[in-house]
């Protein structure tokens, strides 16, 4: 089958898919931008656009790339965080599978302005099939939009290639994690008094809890043992702290999907989550989600996982269950599974009778 893939933020992520979607028989052509933080090359699967709608001097770029597009005649079209406009005739080449990350903002300053929000909106009731990452935000945009929601769970956007040997033996084991954009949702303040609990408490033993990124967070009071590294990270600067790791912290105050989840797991790394949103649906069984206010549980478990051997055998359990249920090829069954449908629905159109 032929996918036609437009997805100007997640580049990273549409790679690791489209990869897997390529080894399994599929043909991909991805139209992208250069707005991801990860910056990288392009392939020769990419077709890299400037995202400057006002800039007339982007369209002939624009429409050398739609008529490759067409000439690609794809079975179906893939739109993933796409508002602008000018794509939109991409979306019309083909059956549209719309991907909907997110239900809601996480908080006040990841809020679209009114026309972003009308051009996703317009291609969510009008697409042939509408993916989401997890049952939680299926759920809320069925009842929303009316009509069916396929779930197909992220995976990590990080190949399996480019990691680290994983997962990290026992006697590697150091220091907490709380990796990406601070920002509001991330409920760092909970974290921040669970963790001076535990590094008060007999179970500390001289880890650091590791603030790994930039965001709208200001001011933080940064108890002991909490080292704040304020930078946009590339994958290579992050990953060998991240997988040494005793335990990664998504432990969110609204959250639909987490990507730091799952490369956590994908790394053999504990999560440590809360019950919001979709978290729980991704969270193996050896380390279950937590309330988002419990300091006391979070405190306890930070003294579970301080002991080396227990972060290594939970780690351990949570690479077996993202390689079990969100690995690359995994989600490629699902994409598979969606397209099939989809592609056979249109067959089954253009084969109807006319009447009249």
């Amino acid at each position: 089958m032929k996918v036609l893939w437009l997805s100007p933020w997640l580049r990273t992520l549409t790679r690791v898919q489209v990869d897997a979607l390529t080894t399994a028989g599929h043909e991909c052509l991805v139209v992208t931008t250069d707005q991801h933080y990860e910056k990288v090359a392009a392939r020769s699967d990419e077709r890299v656009l400037d995202p400057a709608i006002k800039d007339p001097r982007t369209l002939p770029a624009l429409a050398r790339v739609t008529a490759e597009a067409r000439r690609f005649g794809p079975d179906v079209v893939v739109s993933e965080l796409m508002h602008d406009p000018r794509w939109l005739p991409m979306t019309r080449l083909a059956p549209l599978v719309q991907v909907v990350h997110d239900d809601r903002p996480h908080d006040a300053t990841e809020e679209r302005p009114w026309h972003q929000r009308a051009v996703l909106d317009h291609q969510t009731r009008s697409a042939a099939a509408v993916v989401a990452p997890s049952a939680h935000v299926a759920a809320v945009l069925s009842a929303r939009f009316g009509r069916r929601i396929d779930v197909v769970p992220v995976t990590s956007d990080v190949p399996e290639a480019a990691l680290p040997p994983v997962p990290v033996p026992a006697s590697e084991r150091r220091d907490f994690v709380l990796l990406g954009r601070m920002s509001p949702y991330k409920n760092v303040e909970v974290a921040l008094r669970a963790w001076a609990a535990h590094t008060a408490s007999p179970a500390h033993r001289g880890d650091r809890l590791l603030l790994l990124g930039n965001g709208p967070l200001s001011e933080l009071d940064l108890p002991e043992h909490v080292e704040w590294r304020r930078e946009h990270f590339s994958y290579a600067d992050v990953l060998p702290d991240l997988a040494r790791a005793k335990g990664s912290l998504a432990h969110y105050r609204l959250a639909t999907q987490s990507g730091v989840q799952v490369l956590s797991m994908q790394l053999g790394v504990p999560t440590i989550v809360s019950d919001s949103g979709g978290l729980p649906e991704f969270a193996p069984p050896s380390l279950p989600p937590l309330p988002i206010d419990d300091v006391a549980g979070l405190t306890a478990v930070f003294g579970r996982l301080a002991d080396p051997a227990v972060a290594a055998e939970v780690g351990a359990a949570a690479r077996a269950h993202y390689l079990a249920h969100f690995s690359a090829d995994r989600a490629a069954e699902g994409w598979a599974t969606v397209f099939a449908r989809v592609s056979a629905a249109a067959g089954s159109e253009r084969r109807a009778p006319s009447v009249g």
